[in-house]
């Protein structure tokens, strides 16, 4: 990832987590959102999500219906919303800690060793 796409990644996480602040705050619910509460509706909304792939096969999957990717657009964005929210109050920079997670993985999953091969670091 190139510094111009991370500064804009950085920039995008900053306005959505400074809408999401004032969001909270206009309805007084920051009283609601701590780390716990928030890490609970987050598991929630990617179950949520996941019940739209639930029973379809690997095909079905990868092309979802008009109506139904909608649904599966909005629960995508509440799973990136509720991540954002628990990283603003855990005072952690999101772009950031994605960017060096790539860097161990690539560590960790050596192109020789896991090209096309699904088996966890561990077992490489």
């Amino acid at each position: 990832m190139n510094s111009a796409n991370r500064g804009e990644e950085e920039d995008n996480f900053a306005a959505l987590r400074q809408a999401l602040r004032q969001f909270a705050e206009e309805r007084e619910w920051d009283k609601f959102h701590s780390p716990k509460n928030l890490a609970i509706a987050l598991s929630v909304e990617a179950a949520e999500l996941l019940e739209h792939f639930q029973w379809v096969s690997e095909t079905e999957s990868a092309v979802i219906p008009p109506e139904r990717r909608e649904q599966v657009r909005y629960e995508m964005a509440d799973v990136l919303l509720y991540l954002i929210r628990l990283a603003d109050k855990l005072n952690i920079d999101l772009a950031a800690a994605a960017a060096e997670k790539i860097h161990l993985n690539a560590d960790k999953y050596p192109i020789d060793k896991a090209r096309g091969n699904a088996k966890k670091y561990t077992e490489l």
